[in-house]
């Protein structure tokens, strides 16, 4: 596949890292050299310096020819045009773009990337999609990773294994013989920087992240058996009202019995959370100040989650909010070299703007029906998602004797509202949906397991 990136920023270097390591020729657009030069020197990309909504500059990165344009600039309205020069001059097929401004994003607008209209394919809003990945991790409090399949009918939770947990020592065959009727099975470990897929007898030992599919209704009684049944935060105190944290608040107030109090540092964005907010208390000052972290009553809070734009500002208020009181703490983090501290602080959960943006994107680039994707293990593994259609070399063979890639585990299958492991007698039949955990090394194997060929046309 040859991919147009525009924008060499946190989001275009993820996605350009991402398809040039799968193999596929991709060139990349910034008006910034000192961009361009980084990102060529890091990748196997090519670079152009120019503006990435101007035709002769796209023309010059090849788009004449290209299957994909990915624009992820800082500015909607370049990647809005970028979508629009590709499709009207150029034709290319998928035009993906990231939009921020909420207001493109109204219902009221929704026929505006119509294709008679500005002809985008997929419009990408990071701050929904981090919003709703921080909303996934407070249904699933004890968990360090969440990623939901077959509408939540599945999940993929990664779980650490703590001294004294209950199933320390335990292996895949053992976990099934004590909870036989529980839905569930290992299907990733990380142990110290390794990541690797389990034998049956592999024991887990403490210290390891454990990557669980778990179906739906179980998931309270998995988070038990690995020790971390933790209860749905009520008291909640959000630092920052920005998109995100407004997002945030708003949901957790349709939340029967939540209270959420909100600290903002900008007196207008407060003003303006207060505006839009209806059972939520807005306190305008620093999130840093002991004593309005008081007021906002963060010692009685079973979460304080961290959302300004500024990472150190987001690390330092959770440490201080968990000093004060609060149980946990979740954080917006976007440069990954902060991820190392997150245990010596004590903060419980960190999620990666840049990664959820990331994982959205590559859901629609990824070829063959994959219907669902989160990147997981800081980037070093997928779960995906994928349609086993009438031409899958899927169909017709047993879920328990599947022959997989190496590096590539069985989530489980999902049939309707049930939901089958990979020990179940189970001939996988046409439009399944087969949710399985790769490797990054892998995917590009697991795409062909769900590839369309011509004869489905």
């Amino acid at each position: 596949m040859k991919a147009v990136v525009c924008g060499a920023g946190r989001v275009g270097y993820g996605i350009a890292r991402e398809l040039a390591a799968e193999g596929n020729s991709v060139t990349v657009v910034d008006w910034s050299q000192t961009l361009i030069d980084r990102v060529t020197t890091d990748l196997d990309v090519r670079g152009v310096v120019g503006h990435g909504s101007h035709p002769d500059t796209l023309e010059r990165a090849g788009i004449a020819d290209a299957d994909l344009l990915v624009a992820v600039t800082y500015s909607d309205e370049t990647n809005m045009v970028a979508c629009q020069v590709a499709h009207s001059i150029f034709d290319t097929p998928l035009k993906i773009a990231r939009v921020r401004a909420q207001s493109y994003l109204a219902k009221s607008w929704r026929d505006l990337f119509a294709r008679g209209a500005l002809p985008i394919d997929v419009t990408i809003s990071p701050e929904l999609e981090v919003s709703r990945a921080i909303l996934q991790r407070l249904e699933t409090p004890g968990a360090t990773a969440t990623a939901p399949f077959a509408n939540n009918r599945l999940q993929v939770l990664g779980l650490r294994v703590d001294e004294g947990s209950p199933i320390a020592g335990t292996n895949r065959e053992h976990l099934r013989e004590l909870f036989p009727d529980l839905g569930m099975d290992v299907v990733g470990v990380r142990r110290g920087d390794t990541l690797f897929i389990p034998e049956e007898r592999d024991p887990l030992s403490v210290g390891d992240d454990a990557y669980v599919a778990v179906a739906g209704p179980h998931v309270p009684r998995v988070l038990d058996v690995f020790g971390h049944q933790v209860q749905r935060a009520r008291r909640v105190v959000i630092i920052g009202a920005g998109n995100i944290g407004v997002y945030v608040a708003r949901a957790l107030e349709r939340m029967a019995g939540v209270r959420v109090r909100v600290i903002e540092a900008d007196k207008a964005k407060a003003e303006k959370a207060a505006d839009s907010l209806s059972r939520t208390v807005v306190l305008h000052g620093d999130g840093l100040d002991r004593r309005l972290l008081r007021e906002a009553g963060v010692e009685d809070a079973e979460l304080a989650i961290c959302l300004t734009n500024d990472d150190k500002v987001n690390l330092l208020s959770a440490v201080m909010a968990k000093r004060e009181g609060a149980q946990r703490t979740l954080c917006l983090v976007n440069e990954p070299g902060l991820k190392d501290v997150r245990t010596e602080l004590g903060i419980d959960i960190m999620i990666d703007p840049r990664g959820v943006t990331v994982s959205t994107i590559l859901q629609h680039i990824r070829r063959g029906r994959i219907t669902g994707l989160q990147t997981l293990a800081d980037g070093q593994a997928e779960a995906l998602e994928g349609v086993a259609l009438a031409t899958s070399p899927l169909v017709g063979k047993s879920l328990r004797d599947l022959e997989l890639p190496e590096d590539v585990s069985v989530c489980a299958l999902v049939r309707g509202e049930k939901v089958y492991f990979r020990n179940d007698k189970v001939t996988i039949e046409t439009n399944d949906r087969l949710v399985v955990f790769a490797l990054k090394a892998a995917v590009p194997k697991v795409e062909q397991l769900f590839r369309v060929s011509l004869e489905y046309f």
